[in-house]
């Protein structure tokens, strides 16, 4: 099967379906899914060349609602062109841009406008769109759902970015009023700055000293904050990269209560432990922090029970002299961890070792994150007439990360040198290939996605560019 070739059914003895795994034939028409041929079924003629892949893994591909692109105004952090290349040879099919930390931010429709513009032509998967919610731009929000934003994001501390200013809960409660009845989702950065600072400050070069510096109780506050909002106003409301257990009983309270609530975690706080941060390595840096082997432990339990809904990568790179590793200084570099490429291993390699199935796979890492941003009735799952959108993959074979193998524009990566376990052989999308072993179709044909407000709220087909 050569590069660029539409793809007219493929055949493997382990497919991701209807929450099992077993041998079926997926026959794909106008980039959609057609029919899926398993059991008895398996023998019938397609009237197409059949792809046959084996023993490896055929799933829906994958959905990251959380990756920073940065285009325009930062392009030498990242880009189109580079991030959706790295989303293709990581089995990514469709990734969700957040509204920083471009320049200038996703804040109001002309920034939209603008941000679309920039992504035409460069990407190599799917591409929707976050806006933002900053002091003083609530009547923009309607404007841009109606233009097709998946969704908006807003911070209760600051951004890191001084063009994305978090907002006070005067903003907060505007917002919710605006979203009221359009089916939209607000996602919360959730720390709030309630914690006392001290005077002096030890070693910056120790990850221990940012870490207290960032305490649980920032993210508990936050939370708090966001469900009462959600419950008050009964607009969905999303958690993102969740990086303390403690809120956790909260969050259960509230679900029980009825909130329309979900929740996010990013494969860095499941697969990296504060105790194993060296002095001065600020690669592994962002916001809110990596904590303990033993809250790591209580968010794979919080996925296992349903709690936590889905895993994303909050790829957030930048160029390696804003992480300060020649000083090594934890408080003053960039908080951010770059990913993209590498979820489906990472996710795997960790979840299989705690009793995790390769459906769960689908659920955290395909149908959950889809379902957050509209997208559910036509990503995220193996059914007929979703999008052909595929990732093949061999679950039990080995790589190591090189910087020859990222893809992603700046290389630095806190996962260089690991050895994984999970390789991505190709990825489909709307049913033509696009990355195969290493190599990519050379023109990128990834759409930009468009949400109707009527999409958000009944969930019909969407839009797209």
């Amino acid at each position: 099967m050569e590069l660029g070739s539409l793809v007219g059914a493929v055949r493997s003895k382990r497919v991701l379906f209807g929450d099992g795994v077993r041998p079926a034939v997926v026959v794909i028409k106008d980039g959609k899914i057609h029919q899926i041929l398993s059991g008895s079924a398996l023998t019938e003629e397609v009237g197409c060349e059949v792809w046959d892949v084996g023993e490896s893994v055929l799933m829906p591909g994958i959905v990251d609602c959380h990756v920073h692109v940065n285009e325009p105004g930062r392009t030498s952090w990242e880009g189109f062109w580079t991030a959706t290349r790295a989303a293709a040879a990581g089995g990514v099919t469709t990734i969700v841009d957040m509204p920083l930390n471009s320049i200038p931010p996703t804040t109001t429709l002309k920034n939209f406008q603008e941000k679309l513009k920039e992504a035409t032509g460069k990407c190599f998967v799917d591409t929707a769109f976050w806006g933002g919610v900053i002091p003083g731009n609530q009547l923009e929000l309607r404007p841009m759902i109606q233009a097709g934003v998946a969704g908006f994001k807003c911070f209760l501390i600051h951004s890191g970015v001084d063009e994305f200013p978090h907002v006070a809960d005067s903003d907060l409660h505007t917002a919710m009023q605006q979203l009221q009845g359009t089916g939209s989702v607000l996602l919360f950065h959730a720390e709030k700055d309630v914690h006392k600072k001290t005077e002096e400050i030890s070693d910056s070069c120790r990850y221990s000293t940012f870490l207290q510096s960032r305490p649980d109780i920032m993210e508990v506050e936050a939370i708090r904050t966001v469900i009462h909002l959600c419950l008050q106003y009964r607009v969905r409301c999303h958690i993102v990269h969740l990086s303390s257990a403690e809120p956790l009983e909260l969050i259960e309270e509230a679900r029980q209560a009825g909130a329309p609530l979900t929740v996010e975690t990013t494969h860095h706080y499941l697969n990296l432990c504060a105790e194993s941060i060296p002095a001065g390595a600020t690669q592994f840096k962002c916001c809110p922090p990596i904590r303990s082997s033993a809250n790591q432990e209580q968010l794979w339990s919080a996925l296992k029970r349903g709690l936590i809904d889905m895993v994303v990568s909050d790829h957030s790179p930048c160029t390696p002299d804003l992480k300060k590793l020649d000083f090594g200084d934890f408080m003053q570099a960039w908080g951010g961890i770059s990913s993209l490429q590498f979820g489906l291993p990472l996710f795997w390699g960790s979840a299989r070792k705690r009793g995790f199935q390769l459906p769960d796979v689908v659920r955290f890492l395909s149908r959950e994150p889809a379902q957050l941003c509209s997208l559910g009735n036509r990503k995220g799952c193996l059914a007929r007439g979703f999008d052909a959108d595929l990732v093949i993959w061999d679950p039990e074979r080995e790589f190591e990360i090189k910087e020859t193998n990222i893809h992603h524009k700046n290389k630095l990566t806190p996962y260089l040198g690991l050895t994984l376990r999970g390789l991505v052989h190709a990825t489909v999308l709307g049913g033509r290939l696009v990355y195969r072993d290493g190599c990519f179709y050379p023109q990128p044909l990834g759409r930009l996605l468009l949400v109707t407000e009527e999409d958000k709220s009944a969930g019909k087909h969407k839009k797209t560019l």
